[in-house]
């Protein structure tokens, strides 16, 4: 039971994300909502690059449109006008809007809504880091490996003094140092 409090699953994580984007940005309109559920039920590799909206951003998106001809709630009647739009906003933020949203950018409205929506990045786990959790639930972000020659505080006993702490990623071989125990048996 306290193994299923410490890892859970995949829906109960999904479960927390979109709850703390709902607690996080109470006034997300429909469309960043599904969105924020497609963030939380991706998993770990995110290819979306994070982004914390200036406080000037509105007035920066509307200086871009009104230069291109639009008016502050008008729609793009053309695809090269919001192409081009889309391209100033890109040159002048450095924060470009993804394929996958391209459909739902209907207006200028649309686009001061995307930009003005900050985009975090973070996984799941690292969200846990950072959340103020219950006294009795601690998240620990580096792994505790004994090794008999860097440990020391007791004289390099281990309380298992049988047993080897083998590392078999190729990753964390890097990362960690493994040992093998000396064995009273040939």
């Amino acid at each position: 039971m306290l193994r299923n409090l410490l890892q859970p699953s995949c829906k109960n994580l999904q479960v927390i994300i979109v709850r703390h984007v709902q607690k996080k940005f109470p006034k997300v309109d429909k469309k960043f909502q599904a969105e924020a559920e497609s963030l939380a039920a991706r998993g770990f590799l995110r290819p979306t690059k994070g982004w914390d909206p200036p406080a000037n951003i509105e007035e920066t998106i509307a200086k871009i449109c009104t230069s291109h001809g639009l008016k502050p709630n008008s729609t793009f009647d053309a695809l090269e006008k919001k192409y081009a739009v889309l391209k100033a906003c890109f040159e002048e933020t450095g924060y470009d809007v993804p394929n996958s949203r391209l459909h739902s950018i209907e207006s200028v409205d649309d686009l001061q809504d995307f930009y003005s929506t900050p985009v975090d990045k973070a996984t799941p786990f690292e969200a846990l880091k950072r959340m103020d959790l219950p006294k009795n639930l601690h998240v620990q972000p580096d792994v505790v490996r004994f090794h008999p020659e860097k440990d020391t505080k007791f004289g390099g006993l281990s309380a298992f003094p049988k047993s080897s702490t083998i590392v078999s990623g190729l990753k964390t071989k890097k990362k960690y140092e493994g040992y093998e125990a000396k064995r009273s048996w040939p």
